[in-house]
């Protein structure tokens, strides 16, 4: 009961906070629509950066970023994060290095205000539609070519079992295929802790992490093999650093 009541205070902190800091931000992020890509993109992920950087001191989140330096200078990667908590995106998008986008639910376009941050910062997808799938694939394309960075959660969904990580899907290993661009796989720790996802309305302050690991090739892969191996690497990773 206890532990409860001191994480629907905490909920209610995290939310009042999220949504003040957001409206002060919000201004110079909508500036960023009109400033082409990848710059402008650049300048969004920048203000975005600072927001969260704001946002985790106030609730309590101390963040740990490992391995920038994977990111090699001129290159853009497809970024494969696990999925246990709706933080995991303030701490995947905002802390990639330089300009980049997230695949997202496109029906997350319909919250008033926060529509036009949501879509400046996604390529989106609504997964019940072929068509909709076929057109976000040729714009994670478009991201890449543009040399920004793509951001992909290739559980799908959150992780609400008691295993490292769930089954992943083949998308990002095909686009990856596709584009021959290398992918960044990226280990997320603690999100689940601050924010369970059994849990509705709930809060506890507490330090988060996120670790880049080393880029991987898609050179003489199938979707089948390098899927197996960034998941491997994944796992491996999680299992060996959930400290």
């Amino acid at each position: 009961m206890k532990d409860r009541v001191i994480g629907r205070l905490c909920a209610i902190w995290a939310s009042v906070s999220f949504i003040t800091t957001f409206l002060i931000i919000y201004p110079p992020a909508m500036f960023t629509w009109l400033v082409p890509d990848p710059r402008g993109q650049a300048i969004f992920i920048a203000i975005s950066r600072v927001w969260m950087r704001v946002w985790l001191r106030l609730v309590g989140c101390r963040l740990r970023v490992v391995g920038l330096a994977h990111f090699a200078s001129g290159k853009s990667y497809i970024v494969t994060c696990n999925h246990n908590s709706v933080m995991d995106t303030p701490l995947s998008s905002p802390f990639i290095p330089g300009p980049n986008k997230t695949i997202a639910k496109a029906e997350f376009k319909k919250v008033p205000v926060f529509n036009f941050f949501y879509q400046k910062g996604a390529v989106l997808v609504n997964r019940k539609n072929e068509q909709s799938r076929r057109r976000s694939y040729e714009e994670m394309k478009k991201v890449l070519a543009k040399r920004m960075h793509m951001c992909v959660y290739p559980e799908g969904t959150r992780n609400r079992t008691d295993l490292p990580l769930k089954p992943f899907h083949n998308g990002a290993f095909r686009l990856s295929i596709d584009t021959q661009h290398a992918i960044i796989p990226a280990v997320i720790f603690h999100t689940k802790k601050v924010m369970p996802p059994e849990k509705s309305f709930y809060f506890r302050p507490g330090p988060l992490a996120i670790h880049f690991l080393e880029p991987v090739s898609p050179y003489g892969h199938t979707v089948e093999s390098l899927k197996e191996k960034v998941f491997s690497i994944m796992e491996a990773y999680y299992v060996a650093h959930n400290y």
